[in-house]
């Protein structure tokens, strides 16, 4: 399988796997548990949560090849998918580029934000730009709620991303 990095698409490189589509996302899902599969397969697989016409499935299976996330070969009439990086590869890349993006690279800040804690200050580092990124000054802790009224941090995440 090609890391993550190495999917392109028709005019470069493809820079991150954010950058594909919620129908995009939702079918490369269905497809990593099966390894390979056809539209058929991956348009019945998404049917009870996301029913789409085929053609619909089989634009976006096009796309996702021509952008080298997949690749595919003909099998009778139809062409069979198979990714390109694993679920796994697709998550730790995506993770990458959330630490990067919004966490300057720190993946403890990420650890901190995920369990409602306040961010501590971090040395710079330097940036790819060559420019300097300052110290963050700390933030005053918040006053959290008690236990009984406050929801999981996987739950306040997923309300904050919804």
């Amino acid at each position: 399988m090609a890391s993550p990095a190495q999917f392109s698409r028709g005019n470069g490189l493809r820079k991150s796997i954010l950058e594909l589509a919620p129908l995009e996302l939702d079918c490369m899902n269905t497809l990593w548990p099966l390894g390979e599969g056809t539209v058929r397969e991956i348009q019945q697989r998404l049917a009870p949560t996301r029913p789409r016409a085929y053609t619909t499935i089989m634009t976006i299976m096009d796309r996702l090849a021509h952008k080298g996330v997949v690749t595919r070969h003909k099998v009778g009439r139809a062409y069979l998918y198979r990714p390109n990086l694993t679920a796994d590869q697709a998550r730790t890349h995506a993770v990458e580029q959330v630490v990067e993006g919004f966490f300057e690279g720190s993946a403890e800040a990420l650890a901190a934000h995920l369990a409602g804690e306040a961010p501590t200050a971090a040395p710079a580092r330097a940036r790819h730009d060559g420019g300097r990124v300052p110290a963050q000054k700390p933030v005053e802790k918040a006053e959290r709620p008690s236990k009984e009224s406050s929801a999981s941090p996987r739950r306040r995440l997923d309300e904050i991303l919804l």
